[in-house]
């Protein structure tokens, strides 16, 4: 509306000084809004009676409303009629007329007449160009509405049944009839249809129109804020004669087209019974792919990793990544069995690495394909994370060595949340990995799912467009257009660093796996595709027409790769083992033996000296930029930091600040991510200083240790759970030398992550031989907030456990790190700064890694006794599994009556409780630091020296949750089931915590009086 009242406004009559000043003024320089001298001017009717001053041509009537200001005759005669008109005072609505003389009574009888005498032809001539104009638009925003995208031809995209305005027979929806086809018409600078001519006639305007957007190629881009970037993809589109390819690019791509085509038919002839989850309806995936890859090498790029689902999984392993075939073939193999220990996964879950030479550009190229779970989608984050890794650990700040390419069906494409999350990573600074390319393998079904019944949007690709993203759709049957499209993608991604999608619109010739039966729940659907012919045959015979193969050449190709499917598959004959570690995704070159095993079985001491304890201790209390200017409150907790240092003491913050400093000055990086972790939830971290006086301005003092040491990344991420640990994983699946953490906002909130644990973290190593370090952070207590900031769901994680309750391990010296080494995960609740900090070096310098899971406190951040002394983070010390009580009982210990083993928060409850009630000398109570794997030996110890003891197991949270169920069986092993194990703690409930404060207090005074009356079990 700005534009359009700005535009009627110059076109308002000046006075007649105005007049004879404005033509020898000089033009104003080229700016998105002009402002014209300022003239006195009235309105003489409203805008709405010039048709043509709307949004869109506003900028065209300018054009020649300052081109007439330099010199009446540069334009059309009928243009300076029009502004002589109008700047002589004729209404807006009259303008168009035959001028009258400029000094004649404007306002007199005679104007009448001069409105009925005037020329037609020249309001013809501007609505005409604007409608011109406005056409193009059209097509621009709404051609592929009428594209020739589906195969089948019964196309499912629902426009809700918008009017299509495109075409010779719609001109008349824009006031244009036949008879202006053949006109000539001046093209706007927002199209390159013409090429190298700048006038066109109509007819030929509307039929380049049509081939640049209602062909094989749908384009969706006029929603990009960015003018350079649409200009850049009319160019890619509208220029004529962009889809040329030359003789040898036609051979290549039906060469591509036969290997992805024969590999599927030969696994069919092989294998007929077996779930494959085939190509088939879109072998053009294949040469989709390799153009990418292709393009980005020709362009810079060096390692491309790619995530994708199960459908065409093995082709892409085949055709893009080259894996051996005779490897892919063992896989169907129901005889061999598997040499690595674990569970191993399906054959389509497999990931895969390899580095080879890019045959087109002869450079060499490192491709992989990420393992994944059958849980759609779930591998994107995990796929930009491990990106973003590579990226940071080869200085690729720019993403142009390192990209992604990201697979998708198109029902999942539509309906898994964690597309959306993995799109808003996509241009945050810590997550970004500067332009993934999307390929959606668009089946246009979901199993048996119409998609009407699987997503509101029309297309399935249009959540990408919340993030600018252009979307290129193809008829994935016209292998050609595929080829243009991917290869457009990838210049984008070189060009603009954004992400980008490509809509491959095909087919699904068989079931949702081979022995599904599709003709069920869409009969017309699979009717017509039975009619259809394959793709390769088309394609094939199109050349042949063309000459550019013979038919004999077609064949010939076909029957080479047949022949090399064959001598694979009979040297898969001579395989008698099933190795797993063949499909790792990401090796640790260097970090294992040749065979993969651990360089020993020993973790050395995690302490430090006390010189370098003093050196973190005072950078973590200390501003190390000048003119930085900190919160007044930040400078009290500098200051309290200071003084713990000058004390020998840490708390919990200074902890974790000695564990990361210290690492990095060793060497290792550390990235620490989650929601509000750069101050900590709880505002105890502050590990990102804020200038109070200059915006944006801030201070990481970690990165200020020494001038060798390893960068550390803190970083807010989105408020997202699923996304971001993903991500995190994925930047831990990179490299063994970093320590990854990601740090829930609240415990209580990992279960909107729940996929990425349970699929990836838990079972990753067995499924896939696959290790990775990483480190949950999860905030955990019963602090009377409730029930949905109270659990982290320990019991869920210890049921997940593979330890064996039943099983007393061997006593051996390298119990504790062989424990270590067969476990899944280590889950931990520490009670000391100290062994928080011993248990964050602990996870670098193992010979090996695993994730970690850490319950956090919140109340013990600050609690008085929450303090470790330097003495226990020196030379020598390690990380305590347990903390055996030290106090009285050990003068004593036959007269002890009761052995209480907690873990976390709840021991400084038990222990001041213990104090106000004097039963030091009667009560021992022991913490059990490391829950998995369980320290058997240390808790076997504990038990014996209290021979007399009754035996609890004390938590604060409910019994059907929190640890009981995974310790009671383990302390009954470890007691040989001779004595019993009583639970103290709060009752069994449906929810984590009581809403209620009082309720809360009434809870906690309940255990702990059940704790320390020691007849309590008596009747029991």
């Amino acid at each position: 509306m700005h534009r359009l009242r700005t535009c009627a406004a110059r076109l308002r009559p000046l006075t007649a000084c105005q007049m004879a000043q404005s033509p020898s003024q000089p033009r104003p320089a080229q700016a998105p809004l002009r402002t014209f001298p300022q003239p006195t001017r009235h309105y003489t009717a409203p805008v709405a009676a010039e048709p043509f001053l709307n949004g869109t041509s506003s900028n065209y009537v300018e054009e020649m409303y300052y081109s007439w200001l330099e010199n009446p005759k540069s334009v059309h005669k009928s243009w300076d009629i029009f502004f002589r008109n109008a700047n002589a005072g004729a209404p807006p609505g009259a303008a168009y007329q035959s001028p009258l003389p400029l000094g004649g009574d404007l306002r007199g009888p005679g104007l009448g007449q001069a409105v009925v005498g005037s020329q037609p032809s020249v309001e013809k001539l501007v609505e005409d160009h604007l409608a011109v104009q406005t056409l193009i638009r059209a097509y621009q925003v709404r051609g592929h509405h009428i594209a020739k995208l589906d195969p089948l031809g019964i196309s499912c995209v629902n426009f809700d049944d918008a009017p299509v305005t495109v075409g010779f027979h719609q001109v008349g929806f824009y006031g244009l009839d036949e008879a202006d086809l053949d006109k000539v018409f001046r093209l706007p600078t927002t199209t390159f249809i013409g090429g190298n001519e700048s006038a066109l006639p109509l007819r030929e305007i509307i039929r380049r129109l049509e081939m640049a957007y209602c062909q094989h190629i749908g384009v969706e881009f006029m929603f990009i804020n960015d003018i350079d970037q649409c200009q850049w993809i009319r160019q890619k589109f509208e220029k004529p004669g962009v889809m040329q390819f030359t003789l040898e690019e036609k051979r290549t791509l039906l060469a591509r087209m036969v290997r992805s085509t024969r590999f599927e038919e030969f696994l069919q002839r092989k294998w007929s019974s077996e779930k494959r989850f085939g190509l088939e309806g879109c072998e053009s995936l294949i040469p989709a792919l390799k153009t990418i890859i292709d393009k980005s090498s020709e362009n810079g790029v060096e390692n491309v990793i790619m995530g994708m689902p199960h459908r065409g999984r093995l082709n892409v392993l085949a055709n893009v990544i080259r894996k051996e075939l005779e490897q892919i073939f063992c896989q169907f193999d129901s005889k061999l069995e598997a040499a690595d220990e674990g569970s191993g996964d399906v054959k389509y879950h497999l990931g895969m690495y390899h580095r080879r030479i890019n045959r087109v550009t002869d450079r060499n190229i490192t491709l992989s394909l990420v393992a994944n779970p059958s849980h759609l989608e779930a591998v994107d984050p995990v796929v930009q994370g491990k990106t973003k890794a590579e990226q940071f650990y080869c200085g690729d700040a720019d993403g142009k060595r390192v990209m992604s390419i990201l697979l998708h069906g198109d029902a999942a494409f539509a309906g898994q949340g964690i597309v959306y999350e993995t799109f808003h990573l996509s241009d945050l600074p810590s997550y970004t990995t500067h332009g993934t390319v999307h390929v959606v393998v668009n089946n246009q079904i979901g199993f048996t799912t119409d998609p009407r019944m699987a997503r509101s949007s029309p297309y399935p690709t249009d959540v990408a467009r919340v993030v600018n993203a252009p979307i290129f759709h193809v008829n994935a049957d016209d292998p050609e257009a595929v080829v243009y499209v991917c290869n457009v993608a990838a210049e984008w991604r070189a060009t603009f660093h954004k992400d980008v999608v490509v809509d491959l619109v095909c087919y699904r010739r068989n079931g949702h796996n081979e022995m599904d039966e599709p003709m069920f729940t869409q009969p017309l659907m699979y009717k017509q595709i039975r009619k259809q012919k394959g793709v390769l045959q088309k394609y094939a015979e199109k050349l042949i027409a063309e000459g550019v193969v013979t038919r004999q050449e077609y064949e010939e190709e076909i029957s080479k790769y047949d022949k090399i499917c064959e001598e694979a598959y009979a040297r898969s004959k001579d395989e008698k083992i099933l190795h797993i570690k063949h499909w790792l995704d990401s090796p640790w070159p260097g970090f294992f033996t040749l065979d993969g095993q651990p360089k020993s079985m020993s973790c050395p001491s995690t302490g430090l000296n006390e010189e370098e304890l003093e050196n973190i201790g005072r950078v973590a209390s200390s501003v190390p930029e000048e003119d930085f200017t900190i919160h007044g409150g930040l400078s009290r907790i500098l200051k309290g930091r200071a003084a713990m240092i000058q004390s020998r003491m840490v708390d919990w913050a200074l902890g974790e600040y000695m564990a990361f400093g210290s690492l990095l000055k060793e060497g290792i990086h550390v990235r620490l991510s989650g929601q509000d972790v750069e101050r900590g939830t709880f505002s105890h971290r502050h590990h990102v200083l804020h200038d109070q006086n200059v915006d944006k301005r801030t201070c990481i003092p970690m990165n200020h240790l020494s001038s060798n040491q390893a960068p550390y990344t803190v970083c807010n991420s989105s408020l997202s759970e699923y996304g971001v640990l993903g991500f995190e994983l994925g930047f831990a699946m990179a490299s063994p030398n970093a320590l990854v953490l990601w740090e829930a906002q609240f415990g209580d909130f990992h279960n909107m992550a729940q996929c990425i644990i349970d699929q990836f973290i838990c079972p990753g190593q067995a499924k896939w031989v696959r290790q990775n370090g990483i480190v949950l952070l999860l905030p955990h207590g019963m602090e009377g907030m409730g029930p949905e900031h109270s659990s982290a769901r320990p019991e869920r994680f210890l049921q997940m456990c593979n330890d064996d309750p039943d099983v007393f391990p061997k006593i051996t010296e390298d119990l504790p790190v062989r424990q270590l080494y067969d476990c899944n995960w280590i889950v931990v609740n520490c009670s000391t700064p100290a062994n928080y900090f011993h248990v964050l070096r602990r996870q670098i310098l193992l010979p090996f890694r695993k994730p970690l899971i850490i319950f956090t406190p919140k109340s013990l951040l600050r609690h008085p006794e929450a303090k470790s002394s330097f003495d226990e983070m020196l030379p020598g010390t390690h990380f305590q599994r347990m903390i055996p009580d030290d106090g009285s009982t050990c003068k004593n210990p036959g007269a002890v009556k009761r052995l209480i083993f907690c873990t976390g928060k709840v021991y400084y409850e038990l222990v001041k409780e213990r104090r106000s009630r004097g039963m030091e000398d009667t009560v021992a109570i022991s913490r059990i630091e490391q829950l998995s794997p369980f320290p058997f030996d240390l808790v076997k110890a504990e038990t014996d020296k209290f021979p007399q003891a009754e035996i609890a197991w004390c938590q604060e949270e409910h019994k059907n949750q929190g640890y009981y169920d995974y310790v009671k069986p383990r302390l009954r092993t470890t007691t040989d089931q001779a004595r019993p194990i009583w639970y103290v703690g709060r009752d069994p409930a449906a929810a984590p915590a009581t809403g209620n404060k009082k309720a809360h207090l009434v809870e906690l005074q309940r255990l702990l009086d059940t704790a320390f009356k020691l007849d309590a079990f008596k009747d029991l």
